[in-house]
């Protein structure tokens, strides 16, 4: 059985202009992907997302909180559309997250995380096949609206 943290709890420990950022990203999450179950990923120290896909679910994105910074990050990140390059992650070269990274919650762009989302959960409902082929260049990711 997964122990659950409540959101809360899991916030109690940042500093307020994190938690503020945390929750209007969490807003923006809920109201994006309304399906999307979220829950604190304590070992990874964040709060994960997980869209149902059948009768399965299926890890779609996080938000990552850090004393000076809080992360939007994307499970397939490497596999979605990005014309302007806006996601990070690529220089720690990790397999497949990428993520936006905000200051402040001045800096969050409600259209652009909402743009995001929705790629990272067409990207994450795609078959096996599919993100594979995109993985190898056989399959164009469509462009963010």
């Amino acid at each position: 059985m997964i122990e659950t943290i409540p959101v809360a709890a899991f916030l109690d420990v940042y500093p307020t202009p994190i938690v503020e950022a945390a929750e209007r990203l969490r807003s923006i999450v809920k109201a994006t992907v309304p399906d999307a179950i979220e829950r604190v990923r304590a070992g990874w120290r964040l709060i994960g997302y997980d869209v149902p896909v059948g009768r399965r679910t299926r890890y779609v994105a996080w938000i990552a909180l850090e004393p000076i910074h809080i992360h939007l990050g994307f499970q397939h990140g490497i596999l979605m559309a990005d014309p302007e390059r806006r996601l990070e992650g690529a220089h720690l070269r990790l397999r497949q997250v990428r993520y936006l990274t905000f200051n402040s919650i001045d800096q969050i762009g409600d259209d652009e995380a909402r743009a995001f989302l929705l790629e990272a959960v067409r990207v994450a409902t795609l078959s096996q096949a599919e993100r594979a082929a995109i993985a190898v260049g056989e399959l164009e990711p469509t462009r963010l609206p």
